[in-house]
């Protein structure tokens, strides 16, 4: 096994993106000792009975207490928070990242906080699924995932790397963008899928002339790949959306913009038009194949159990 790239690690937040680095970190020996903090008695409990780190602290602030690596895990509306209560026990040198899926939000909150000598290194590991929490958490959920980093201008170049490094090591690839354009991007790729799929199941929901039971009876049909992603974490896509509010906006408007185009093309009977849009997002999906991001299976990649459950 390779050198550990680092002394400790402090994870503060220890859900499915905590857990999983947990896990990770153990597997490669990435640290030498992983401290773990949640503001959840109950969690950190959990956290302590699945031996997911060396220590457990209800203080965060001991946690990251000589920590080489922090790594924060928690609702983007929570970040400013966090770093003012964690500032003060950041030792000088060490790397201060997280995991949130807003960054130019996440930069505002935390940035003011970090003290001289810290290096803050906004971070988005693009991997998770619809479950939470520290049993949902898994060493492979970064495997050949793309994680984001947004450094800051005058970022130390060696810190970068180095937590460029620790997610390679991870199983990630790296990518480096400005905070703003990663807004931007995700607001398309993850926003506003989510969005979409908490109205389409709040609207099925909502129907009188559709019964729950049918619902659920039917839904291989399409609605169940809604559901999986409306079954992800509410508080999380709350800060979410009103944290990255100006690039869901623009990106609700264009698909407003679309959906009438598809409103009219069936009103009218254009099945030129109907065809050519089905035509040029089934090649998008080809393209996630191919680029390793999915598999080419009838389940979408979610592999059927041989035996259904009872």
């Amino acid at each position: 096994m390779a050198e550990p790239l680092f002394d400790r690690i402090a994870l503060v937040g220890i859900g499915l993106i905590g857990s999983s680095l947990a896990r990770v970190i153990r597997r490669e020996g990435l640290a030498k000792h992983v401290a773990i903090s949640s503001r959840s008695e109950t969690t950190l409990k959990r956290a302590e009975s699945l031996a997911l780190g060396d220590s457990f602290h209800a203080d965060a602030r001991d946690a990251v207490r000589d920590a080489d690596l922090v790594i924060v895990s928690v609702p983007v509306g929570a970040s400013g928070a966090v770093a003012a209560e964690l500032a003060p026990a950041l030792k000088p040198g060490a790397i201060l990242t997280d995991v949130g899926s807003t960054k130019a939000s996440v930069i505002a909150q935390m940035a003011p906080h970090v003290p001289a000598g810290v290096h803050f290194i906004p971070g988005h590991p693009i991997a998770g699924t619809e479950h939470s929490g520290p049993d949902a958490g898994f060493a492979e959920l970064f495997e050949n995932r793309w994680c984001i980093l947004t450094p800051l201008p005058g970022s130390d170049p060696e810190a970068v790397e180095k937590l460029a490094a620790f997610w390679r090591r991870a199983g990630s690839n790296i990518d480096t963008m400005d905070p703003q354009h990663h807004d931007k991007v995700l607001a398309i790729v993850s926003h506003l899928p989510h969005i979409i799929a908490y109205n389409i199941v709040g609207t099925a929901d909502d129907l009188e002339a559709v019964t729950k039971s049918e619902v659920i009876k039917y839904s291989a049909s399409g609605f169940r790949d809604f559901t999986r992603l409306a079954a992800s974490d509410p508080t999380m896509w709350r800060d979410v959306c009103l944290h990255n509010k100006d690039a869901i906006l623009e990106m609700l408007a264009r698909f407003s913009e679309d959906l009438a185009f598809l409103q009219r093309a069936i009103r009218w009977g254009e099945g030129d038009k109907l065809f050519e849009m089905f035509t040029r997002t089934r090649a998008v999906r080809r393209s996630i194949i191919e680029a390793g991001q999915e598999i080419d299976a009838p389940d979408f990649g979610r592999h059927v159990a041989a035996h259904p459950e009872k």
